[in-house]
């Protein structure tokens, strides 16, 4: 612990801790630009199979910008508000933040830097791993995909298939993930005093707080503003598929059940669930999006940062980024926290802290996640004008 006497065989343990969470770190960092790439080019592109019912898709990128911008504004919001590990200053952090340029500076500074390193070339972006050139670089090779239709199928394929081996790499990388995450945690133990259990707690407060707010109020009244249903009726028909995301943590796991229950309980059409359900368990991840932007400040607090309001906008922006095409599986946003972290120059070894507390609350975004998917289905059939499932089943039986 801080403030006891180091000897030789704790500075020895010191060290190795230090090797070894730095390796699982730099495993990180070596597969996150292949990923962040691929994912994104891939999960905007996945659009272009559905240019047909463009009011749908249309509708639906609306409505879970929209979602998610509110998401990460309350992340935010209750970030500043309670401010947990404000204050704490870990020298494990400042150890991590050696050589990079903390300084503060105005705004006219930060908006010309912020532009300077938005559009560069491509492939320094992709070598230096600067972040948001990265992700600029992506939208506009996806979106280009999309225009392209058909003519860059083969491109479409080929990314999909790196993006499926930046997985699999991500999944040997795992296999090590408890030996790297003890290390860390070892590490921050020997060199820390025990406050920072208490601060760890606020902040699971205040995400658990968060990420219930959104699904119990904001959720429940955007569907309640546009389509007149009631939160009661709502619940009573998602049920099913919401405590299924609790126990899979997974929105790719659980959208057989979300198709299920959005068609046969809450009667939308066949054709909105299957569009709609499939790419929000990739798009639109409104509880991922803000533990992101939440923990994005709670690491700065701790590593004493004071992050100016253009640099939340900024993290709120990547947060966002960040969820889409992200794999729908348990701790995926371990991944995407990587690059929320460096989009600001936050130290990556604040993962060590995370991890340990991010199973039980990805338990929790994974339900609101999944419940802004069958929002967005209800939402989706009141603006596109197609008919529920009920009404076009009478309709043809009176035929």
């Amino acid at each position: 612990m801080a403030g006891q006497k180091d000897t030789p065989a704790s500075l020895a343990g010191i060290y190795v801790a230090s090797l070894v969470g730095g390796v699982f770190i730099d495993l990180l960092k070596m597969v996150m630009v292949p990923l962040v790439f691929t994912s994104i080019v891939v999960g905007i592109a996945n659009l272009r199979a559905h240019h047909q019912i463009h009011r749908v898709w249309i509708t639906t990128l609306i409505y879970s910008f929209t979602t998610m911008s509110i998401s990460v504004a309350v992340g935010i919001t209750s970030s500043n508000l309670f401010a947990p590990g404000k204050g704490l200053n870990l020298e494990m952090f400042h150890d991590a933040m050696h050589g990079t340029d903390t300084v503060h500076m105005t705004l006219a500074e930060f908006v010309a830097k912020f532009m300077g390193n938005l559009f560069v070339n491509p492939f320094a972006a992709l070598a230096q791993g600067n972040i948001m050139a990265i992700v600029m670089f992506s939208l506009f090779t996806g979106i280009a995909l999309v225009v392209g239709g058909d003519r860059y199928k083969n491109l479409l394929v080929l990314l999909q298939e790196i993006f499926e081996l930046s997985l699999r790499i991500v999944g040997w990388i795992m296999v090590v993930a408890p030996l790297g995450i003890m290390a860390l945690l070892a590490k921050l133990i020997a060199t820390q005093n025990t406050a920072l259990l208490g601060t760890l707690i606020k902040f699971v407060a205040v995400i658990m707080g968060t990420t219930l707010f959104h699904g119990l109020v904001v959720l429940p009244l955007i569907l309640f503003a546009v389509t007149r249903m009631s939160p009661m009726r709502f619940f009573g028909g998602a049920k099913e598929a919401l405590v299924t995301a609790f126990a899979t943590s997974s929105s790719s796991a659980t959208m057989p059940i979300t198709l299920r229950c959005t068609e046969q309980h809450l009667h939308v059409s066949p054709g909105i669930t299957g569009f709609v359900v499939p790419l929000g368990a990739h798009l639109n991840m409104d509880g991922s999006a803000l533990y992101e932007a939440a923990a994005a400040l709670f690491v700065a607090n701790l590593a004493g940062i004071e992050l100016n309001l253009l640099q939340q906008v900024l993290v709120c922006f990547t947060a966002m980024i960040a969820s889409v095409g992200a794999p729908g599986i348990p701790s995926a946003g371990m991944l995407t926290m990587v690059m929320v972290l460096q989009s600001v120059g936050l130290p990556i070894e604040a993962i060590a802290i995370l991890l340990p507390i991010d199973r039980p609350l990805d338990t929790l975004r994974t339900v609101v996640n999944v419940e802004g998917d069958m929002v967005g289905c209800l939402v989706v059939q009141k603006f596109s004008g197609i008919k529920d499932r009920d009404k076009m089943m009478n309709e043809s039986s009176t035929s």
